[in-house]
């Protein structure tokens, strides 16, 4: 294995300036990157999916928990598999809580074609408590493109998809897939993919996880 350079500490200083500098315009290009992501133009959803979770039948407007947004993580796991994709699996054992992101209006969700018989069991295993829902009896993975045909056949893709609600009426904003989802685990990764961004309604005081009302 090869390792960094063993130099003296200025020259250490030197460098990490250097690299601080760089460190900073990634930064002002991924915030005006974000702005312009949230001035996207939206469609609205005119299908009434019907998708099944722990508590039966639910539709996607259910899936918003009464607030304004929602993201779909589309978790790859086929109907005729026992366990779902390891790499999926990876990307929700670093969500943590949800509250910080339901604290800003913002409800979470993942989606699978597998019945919901076989998710219950595996979620169990994981120890996770994000909602989770099937879309196998649904175009639901298709029409957001989570399911494509590749070489002829239909395949599965992992992704994020962002909803706006007004009232009843629902609005696709915005999704990533695939490789694209790398460092998209944390709040404000997840809050900068959504129409509302970090602060919508002006909510920016961070606090523990458990001091949040409900």
């Amino acid at each position: 294995m090869s390792l960094p350079e063993i130099v003296g500490r200025e020259r250490w200083r030197a460098a990490r300036e250097e690299l601080r500098r760089k460190e900073e315009a990634v930064e002002r290009a991924r915030a005006a990157l974000a702005a312009e992501r949230r001035r996207l133009p939206m469609v609205e959803v005119s299908t009434e999916y019907v998708l099944e979770g722990g508590d039966g039948k639910a539709t996607l407007l259910d899936l918003f928990e009464d607030r304004a947004q929602l993201v779909v993580h589309h978790f790859m796991f086929a109907p005729e598999q026992e366990t779902g994709c390891p790499c999926c699996a990876a990307f929700l054992d670093q969500l943590g809580p949800l509250a910080h992101l339901r604290a800003r209006d913002t409800a979470f969700a993942a989606v699978s074609l597998a019945p919901f018989t076989r998710l219950l069991p595996f979620k169990a295993r994981m120890g996770w408590t994000v909602p989770w829902y099937s879309s196998g009896h649904s175009d639901f993975n298709r029409d957001f493109e989570a399911t494509v045909d590749r070489d002829g056949a239909p395949a599965e893709r992992p992704g994020l998809s962002c909803f706006l609600r007004d009232g009843d009426r629902i609005f696709h904003t915005y999704s990533v897939y695939d490789d694209a989802l790398d460092g998209l685990g944390t709040l404000s990764g997840l809050l900068d993919l959504t129409a509302l961004g970090r602060h919508p309604h002006g909510s920016d005081r961070l606090r523990l996880h458990d001091e949040y009302e409900h």
